[in-house]
């Protein structure tokens, strides 16, 4: 991966000017997202932390750059455009379709998140739902195309959706020109190839390091000849593509210098860590950046690093539980289950030991059946609020010290 200096970028089908033809197409049709450097995450990984706030555009993602940047090069006779997306693409497309009357058809996975299907429909799109991963719908989408006659927009594998995502990179390097690496999400590769087009491009060596969930490592597969397993409940459902760009693979294989690889947990506490630093709202896919961040440190600690918000669509119950698991994760929020006699006052007398402790008692389950106890035990569940994980750890001393079994209740 990217040890060519620049004239392996000479032959690739994406060019620095085809990046800045692209910014100057589609600049005043798109929000000029701000790049803050964010001190409190600089203070916590040992790095310089920009961040590029492309939550911020109209459709709450970066895509509609690309997706712009495709539809004003058709040509005047286009029936209509079709895309298969598992959303940021759908929404960005159908929002600029629209906008320049062009007719649009979305096809979706059944799985993606209704706040991203209503929202699509809400541009202008009909959306079709089929299959449940990205692959089904690609293939359906493309039956269709022929049938109706429309022009497919592909939401990566395009030299115009490829230069229109490296305009991200292009404002950045304007607005933080000390940046010495980025850190980029990979779903099929649009963002990263543009952004390493413009890195690449650079008179200063800028390292662009890629980052994939786990539980999608495709790029990673195809740049580094590995099989790791492509499946699975992902957080980040916008970068989980099972095969990944040929035009897009060519340009990590060329220019990308390292892809590594976050868990679940670390994008469910880069969700919530945004969240609560930051205050934005960000999507799975889109604090893949951060994840990257929190769980590498040592990979770049001291540099200046720009980290791409790159969505902000996150269904807001699947939100609500990020936050509440982050919680339970650092102490503040956890179940206790806790063994008692089932006689009156038993309730009573460990509901003392929570007010002694200035514990707030959210919920209280008792299990008085399924239980392995003798038919005069109960097993009882108490969801509690405290300060942080010192404080329940008082608690559960408090406890046992007075002869309760306690044991809290772990989360995956």
């Amino acid at each position: 991966m990217a040890t060519d200096p620049l004239p392996a970028a000479e032959t690739l089908p994406v060019t620095l000017a085809d990046v800045q033809a692209a910014h100057a197409r589609i600049a005043a049709s798109i929000v000029r997202t701000p790049t803050f450097i964010s001190q409190t995450l600089s203070k916590l990984t040992g790095a310089t932390v920009y961040l590029k706030f492309e939550n911020l555009q109209f459709t709450a993602a970066y895509k509609e750059r690309g997706a712009l940047n495709t539809l004003l090069q058709l040509p005047p006779e286009t029936k209509g455009v079709i895309a298969a997306s598992a959303g940021n693409h759908a929404q960005g497309l159908a929002y600029h379709a629209n906008r320049l009357g062009i007719p649009a058809t979305i096809v979706m996975p059944t799985t993606t998140p209704t706040v991203k299907v209503t929202q699509t429909e809400g541009h202008g799109a009909t959306v079709v739902l089929f299959g449940t991963t990205f692959d089904a719908a690609y293939a359906h989408a493309r039956e269709l195309e022929a049938e109706r006659g429309l022009t497919f927009v592909h939401p990566f594998d395009d030299v115009r959706v490829i230069a229109g995502q490296g305009t991200v990179a292009l404002e950045m390097l304007e607005d933080a020109p000390a940046i010495d690496t980025f850190i980029v999400p990979i779903g099929g590769g649009g963002l990263i190839s543009g952004t390493a087009t413009v890195a690449r491009a650079a008179s200063r060596p800028i390292e662009v390091i890629g980052v994939q969930a786990e539980l999608f490592p495709s790029m990673y597969n195809r740049i580094n000849g590995t099989h790791l397993p492509c499946a699975g409940d992902t957080l980040a459902e916008g970068i989980a593509v099972k095969e990944p760009g040929g035009i897009t693979a060519r340009i990590v294989q060329a220019l990308v210098d390292d892809i590594v690889l976050v868990s679940e947990r670390s994008l469910e506490e880069s969700v919530s860590l945004l969240l609560q630093i930051e205050k934005t709202v960000v999507e799975g896919a889109g604090a893949a950046g951060l994840a990257a961040l929190m769980q590498h440190p040592e990979r770049f600690r001291g540099k200046t690093v720009g980290v791409i918000l790159c969505g902000g669509n996150i269904d807001t119950r699947l939100l609500a539980n990020v936050l509440l698991r982050d919680l339970a994760r650092s102490g503040r929020l956890a179940r206790l289950r806790i063994r008692l006699q089932d006689q009156p006052g038993a309730l009573f007398n460990v509901a003392r030991i929570f007010d002694a402790e200035r514990v707030n008692i959210i919920e209280i389950y008792h299990q008085r059946v399924f239980t392995t106890l003798p038919a005069k035990g109960l097993i009882t569940d108490i969801e509690c609020e405290t300060r942080d994980k010192a404080h329940l750890d008082r608690l559960m001393a408090a406890l046992r010290h007075d002869g309760y079994e306690v044991s809290p209740v772990e989360l995956a």
